[in-house]
């Protein structure tokens, strides 16, 4: 029995399932329609979908939606990201059909009806207003707003009131004619079942999905200068954010800039960031730095909040910190310690299933195949320090820095 493979429906979905071992099973459908595929006059669009999707079918109401899989257990969800949509289940294995079924639903049979949507708008609403109310995680949004202002990855994924208030039934349907095509949609299966069983369970219910070929593309990144902005809207202590425009998803260079971005502040608590600014000098409580990649460009960016009069020593520290991977390549000691650390993150990233099934539904969406992890983790052992050093000298230079920081009025 095959443990895992990719295959495709009669309709041009492609399918992929991994054998896992376990009481319960994941599936995950990935479609390429984000905040970044609006029209300038429908910012929100991708998010508001994907909160109607379960407020109507032809076949069931809203109530019906949450309860089918509520009812067994299970667990039914969805996100949007600048380019994506992703709507999961997780169930226990005896529920496949019952979960698949719910899932073509939703995506299929949805009719968006208005008094829904109306009240989803107010809902929508007390979201952004919630984010407003917290200047540690608006400062996220705002911060990728300026790096790619211009164009449709700087703009908010949840909208804001007033574009939220003139969305419209036609703006959804108009929007899926574009974005909800054959070769923009992908779904992944993680569970106990062998591959022939999930061929037919998918192949029943997506099978006959009738699907354009819509050749809809997104607007290219503009590139803005660097800029760094001091805003007045902190209650208590400064939020710091500094950050690069990097290569996007099919770079070459993504696995050296993933390893690096790891090294200098990622989740560990070693991290470079974490061990100067916050165990040595005490100055941030919360500090990291993370990637965002996408299509056709990416961003490294670094995050920490501080009491006001420690703003100016932190920033200093975090360019300092930086410009080491540009001035000291690592030891050999160092990378290796560097690798195996990342290598054991994804080992344990890998054992959630709905990691896995997510992972795998944007791997098909973004590369068209779904690389193992062994596999994986070769590339990130052939990685050099030279490497390291390469890509943060191309892209981590201080002058190309952008710089957001909330500060008390």
């Amino acid at each position: 029995m095959k443990h895992s493979d990719v295959f495709t429906l009669t309709n041009g979905l492609q399918c992929s399932f991994q054998y896992k071992k376990s009481t319960v099973a994941h599936i995950a459908v990935a479609i390429k329609a984000g905040s970044r595929d609006e029209l300038k006059h429908q910012q929100g669009l991708a998010h508001f979908i994907e909160h109607n999707l379960f407020k109507g079918t032809k076949n069931r109401k809203a109530y019906h939606i949450l309860s089918r899989l509520d009812d067994v257990g299970g667990e039914l969800n969805a996100y949007t990201t600048k380019e994506e949509t992703i709507i999961h289940a997780s169930f226990l294995k005896r529920d496949l059909r019952r979960a698949v079924e719910l899932l073509s639903d939703v995506l299929i049979e949805s009719t968006f009806p208005e008094r829904e949507l109306a009240k989803e708008k107010e809902v929508i609403k007390d979201e952004i207003f919630s984010y407003k109310d917290t200047p540690s995680e608006r400062i996220f949004d705002d911060f990728e707003d300026l790096i790619f202002e211009g164009n449709g990855l700087g703009r908010n994924i949840l909208g804001t009131p007033e574009s939220v208030d003139g969305l419209s039934r036609n703006d959804i349907l108009e929007f899926k004619s574009r974005t909800y095509t054959a070769k923009r949609i992908k779904i992944a299966v993680t569970g106990p079942y062998g591959g022939d069983r999930i061929t037919a369970v998918l192949g029943e219910y997506f099978g006959g999905w009738s699907l354009t070929e819509n050749q809809w593309s997104a607007e290219n990144n503009a590139a803005t200068a660097p800029r760094r902005i001091v805003s007045p809207e902190a209650q208590f202590q400064d939020h710091f954010m500094t950050g690069w425009r990097i290569p996007g998803i099919h770079s070459s260079d993504r696995r050296a800039l993933l390893l690096l971005n790891n090294v200098l502040g990622g989740p560990a608590m070693n991290s470079r960031l974490g061990l100067n600014i916050r165990e040595k000098h005490g100055i941030a409580y919360n500090i990291e730095s993370y990637m965002n990649l996408y299509s056709d460009v990416g961003m490294l960016g670094i995050y920490l909040g501080c009491d006001p009069l420690q703003t100016k020593k932190a920033e200093q520290l975090v360019h300092r910190e930086v410009e080491r991977f540009i001035s000291q390549p690592l030891g050999t000691l160092q990378l290796s310690k560097a690798k195996n650390q990342f290598i054991g993150q994804m080992a344990l990233a890998e054992e959630n299933g709905l990691n896995s099934a997510i992972s795998a539904a944007r791997a098909l969406l973004h590369f068209g195949k779904v690389s193992t992890f062994d596999f994986v983790a070769s590339q990130i052992r052939e990685l050099t320090t030279l490497d390291l050093q390469r890509v943060a000298n191309d892209y981590l230079a201080k002058e190309l820095a952008f710089s957001l920081i909330y500060t008390k009025a």
